[in-house]
């Protein structure tokens, strides 16, 4: 069997489509996972993202903050966190606003990174999306977005059903 069959079978009904659509969203997920840990240098994609998002934020960000950013735990944050810290490319110290928090702040080697080997990332990034035409981004990163919102429906829901 391969994805085309599959495609082929989920695209009768809405329905079936919705159940394409979440099932392409982990596969997905778990190919490029495995392709840019293949590919990118010295770290993880896992890392890779909670640098990014760290390199992004203006204000320190806690383990907990990250985890519901990347939606993982705060323990999954925290691994990811000491593995990069050993490595250099950031520091975990106290946050300034919570005595009980730790926060996670880049050093100047997540700068020197993204300034030298994140090339080699967005190049990836180019190949992948090579394939769609602008309209075709600006319509996947609305859709996107959407996803958001459902799942965050859907975890207020789950949150509701396990109060009743």
């Amino acid at each position: 069997m391969h994805i085309d069959d599959l495609i082929t079978k989920f695209s009768g009904t809405t329905e079936n489509q919705m159940k394409a659509v979440f099932s392409t969203l982990f596969i997905a997920g778990n190919r490029l996972q495995t392709l840019f840990d293949k590919n990118i240098p010295q770290i993880s994609l896992k890392q890779f993202m909670l640098l990014s998002i760290v390199r992004q934020s203006e204000e320190p960000l806690t383990f907990t903050h990250l985890g519901n950013l990347l939606g993982c735990s705060r323990q999954n944050i925290k691994k990811l966190a000491d593995v990069l810290q050993k490595k250099g490319f950031i520091t975990i110290r106290q946050s300034p606003l919570d005595p009980r928090a730790m926060c996670i702040y880049p050093t100047e080697k997540v700068t020197a990174y993204f300034q030298n080997d994140f090339s080699e990332y967005q190049d990836q990034l180019k190949y992948l999306f090579e394939v769609y035409t602008d309209q075709e981004i600006e319509t996947l990163f609305a859709l996107m977005s959407k996803l958001y919102t459902g799942i965050e429906n859907l975890e207020q829901k789950t949150a509701r059903c396990k109060t009743v």
